[in-house]
């Protein structure tokens, strides 16, 4: 069975403001001495009011969820020893005045130095899926097969409609932060892992950026791990939110590589239209329409269904079906993040947001 891992982002915040706070250091170590966390599992973020958890290499779906459950009440404690909470939320409802601190890191530094207004408003956490693949090859063909669903996984993933205390009318607002980043975005084509290779050395030989992990792609090839990393997600108000998104991105990448081995045609699709796709994604989430491959605009639950059929062998194979189905229904009931983040700003204003963000982000 196809390996899988999961990194997290999670904000720290004042549990009476709601206001970030910049704890990333004490929380990391506090998290330490705590025997629920190995050294690997928690990193630093590039602001200090955020911190990150990287599950071990998993095997099933299960194991994915008992990891979250334990990292995020490992950091919620420490957090807590700290005077503050962990708000697993895309963005941060509310900001300071002047800037969170940034990570005393020479790569931090130098991107504070880069891009000062980017850095101050980097307030966004984002859910990380790594599938194992065979080989960079084989990998940058799953990444072009998996290209034309970002938008869908975005729209399902959102849950950060909120920025400087009011609703930005987009779902997904950390998608739109994102992408101001010289290289963001949707991943281009490639025609085979040399040209790859030579459009990226081109980039750092350019200077534009300074390192491959400024290649903030939706999904790319990861240069640590013998993986394909899909980046498209918010972080999840619920665990088990994330395991079925981990499921859905498995089977996704499942299906691709068995089409490659195949010799199935690549689903062509224009990078004009992937990147407006992904922008209408993030403005609507499941609320409204998508688009398709071919341009046309559908409602989301058919996309979704349309989702679902494309990857059902693998989930069928994997034995994920019955819960990343039950999954996926629950979350149609009671609605993204976003939209769970939006009833809570109508029925309590800000207060109520911040309440909602604190219970549910360490919920067994």
């Amino acid at each position: 069975m196809t390996t899988i891992g999961v990194e997290e982002e999670y904000l720290l915040v004042d549990p009476v403001t709601g206001l970030p706070v910049p704890m990333a250091d004490k929380v990391r170590a506090a998290a330490g001495l705590g025997h629920l966390v190995a050294d690997q599992e928690v990193h630093c973020e590039l602001l200090q009011a955020q911190v990150e958890v990287a599950t071990p290499v998993c095997a099933s779906l299960e194991e994915v969820g008992g990891h979250l459950y334990r990292l995020r009440h490992a950091i919620g404690s420490a957090a807590e020893a700290h005077g503050c909470r962990i708000a697993a939320c895309g963005t941060s409802p509310l900001r300071h005045g002047h800037p969170v601190a940034v990570t005393d890191q020479a790569r931090y530094r130098a991107m504070l130095a880069q891009a000062p207004q980017l850095v101050a408003e980097q307030l966004v956490n984002g859910m990380h899926v790594h599938v194992g693949v065979p080989s960079r090859e084989t990998g940058l063909r799953i990444m072009n097969r998996i290209r034309v669903w970002l938008p869908t996984l975005t729209a399902l993933s959102a849950n950060s409609p909120l920025w400087d205390g009011h609703d930005t009318g987009f779902a997904s607002w950390r998608t739109v932060i994102f992408s101001r980043w010289p290289v963001s975005g949707m991943p281009p084509h490639f025609n085979d892992i040399a040209d790859h290779d030579r459009r990226v050395q081109r980039l750092l030989d350019s200077g534009l950026i300074s390192d491959t992990g400024q290649l903030y792609w939706q999904a790319r090839l990861s240069e640590r791990y013998p993986t394909i990393e899909v980046r498209c997600l918010d972080v999840q108000l619920r665990a088990d939110d994330a395991v079925m998104l981990t499921g859905l991105v498995r089977a996704l990448v499942e299906t691709a590589l068995a089409e490659t081995t195949a010799g199935a045609p690549t689903l062509d699709c224009d990078q004009e239209l992937l990147q407006a796709s992904m922008w209408h994604a993030a403005r609507h989430g499941l609320s409204s329409t998508l688009v398709d491959p071919s341009g046309r605009q559908r409602r989301a639950g058919e996309m979704l269904y349309e989702l679902l059929r494309h990857i059902a062998p693998a989930l069928d194979a994997s034995g994920d079906s019955r819960q990343v189905a039950g999954l996926v229904h629950r979350l149609l009931q009671d609605g993204t993040g976003a939209d769970r983040q939006r009833a809570a700003l109508l029925d309590g204003g800000l207060p109520a947001v911040t309440a909602l963000v604190l219970a549910q982000s360490t919920m067994p």
